[in-house]
């Protein structure tokens, strides 16, 4: 739950009609936050259990997240042309990119995922439906309109799977620690594209 907010999270809310620069401001929050917290909290709940490289992590979320979400906004302020011109095919790479994701998260830890049956499932999905809910529901009883909304329950309901599988995979040397990751990133891209979708063909009123 540490973990930042997922780039396909923005994606999500770009397909759904959502506020993307709003999407886009939680990633970069989450993600300068993780940098901090994921290392802190691994070290504080897990230190004492296995070794964690806090530092090691804080550099992977540096290069990883930051860097990229630094990069695309400074080609959207410092060539905007050519954003625009790329920006229709964007969707597109952006789908093929994330399923080749959870592909290969999902082929690398496949016989433990399918030893751990539903017990392993329904926490997961839990924790990106309810991520969901709650990024919904609370915002809309503190007077946030429709669509900023819609844009804070895709952001929270779609937390960087991929990307928690990438510092199990490199910091963590038990093999296991990977598994739950690789099942969040199948949960969160349906949880996340579900939303996009439905959202997309659900007009809002123009007061909201």
């Amino acid at each position: 739950g540490s973990i930042n907010g997922g780039q396909a999270s923005n994606l999500c809310t770009y397909i759904a009609k959502g506020n993307v620069a709003l999407s886009v401001l939680m990633t970069t929050a989450t993600t300068v936050g993780a940098i901090l917290m994921t290392p802190f909290l691994c070290k504080t709940m897990l230190g004492a259990v296995v070794p964690v490289d806090a530092k090691g992590i804080a550099m992977s979320t540096i290069q990883v997240v930051l860097a990229p979400i630094a990069i695309g906004m400074s080609a959207n302020k410092f060539f905007p042309k050519l954003v625009k011109a790329i920006l229709p095919f964007a969707p597109v790479v952006g789908v093929v990119s994330t399923c080749l994701l959870v592909a290969s998260a999902v082929a690398q830890v496949a016989d433990p995922i399918l030893s751990a049956g539903i017990g392993l499932q329904l926490p997961v999905l839990l924790l990106h439906l309810i991520g969901g809910l709650v990024g919904y529901w609370l915002p809309k009883a503190t007077g946030f309109g429709e669509v900023k909304s819609r844009t804070m329950a895709i952001e929270t309901s779609m937390k960087s799977s991929a990307f928690g599988f990438l510092l199990a995979k490199l910091h963590f040397g038990d093999y296991i620690a990977r598994v739950p990751s690789a099942v969040s990133v199948v949960w969160m891209a349906l949880t996340g594209s579900m939303l996009a979708v439905i959202w997309r063909y659900i007009p809002v009123k123009e007061d909201e």
